[in-house]
Formats: structure tokens, C-alpha cells, sequence
């Protein structure tokens, strides 16, 4: 699995951080900081419910 957050479309909502803390932070504007890439597989669901939740689609998961 492949993670990639678009900085540039980013609003800062911060529901990725709220729902995989452990895959995403914010800076301190609020956007995005994406801190692993290539989760583990226990990672998976977190990081598709963030991508879900991100209400820019600044989130993509690939598998």
C-alpha cells in the first residue's frame, strides 16, 4: 500500500491526524504532513477512512 497527500490541495481540516494519528500530522498552517508512506497492512483501514473523510481528496491510497 502506497499513501500520497497532496500538500497544494490541502485545507487544513485535520480529519486525517483525528483518524490515523499515526499516519498524518499537520504543520503549523495545518496542512497535511504525511508520515509514512508505506504503512503495514494493520495501517490500511486508518488510512482509508482518512482518505475518505479528507474533504479536499487531498489523500490517495493505493494498493
Amino acid at each position: 500500500m502506497r499513501i500520497t497527500a497532496d500538500t497544494d490541495i490541502c485545507v487544513g481540516a485535520g480529519q486525517c491526524a483525528l483518524v490515523a494519528g499515526a499516519l498524518f500530522d499537520q504543520d503549523d498552517d495545518g496542512i497535511v504532513e504525511l508520515l509514512d508512506e508505506h504503512p503495514g497492512a494493520a495501517d490500511e483501514p486508518a488510512a482509508r477512512r482518512a482518505a475518505a473523510l479528507c474533504p479536499a481528496h487531498a489523500i490517495t491510497v493505493q494498493d
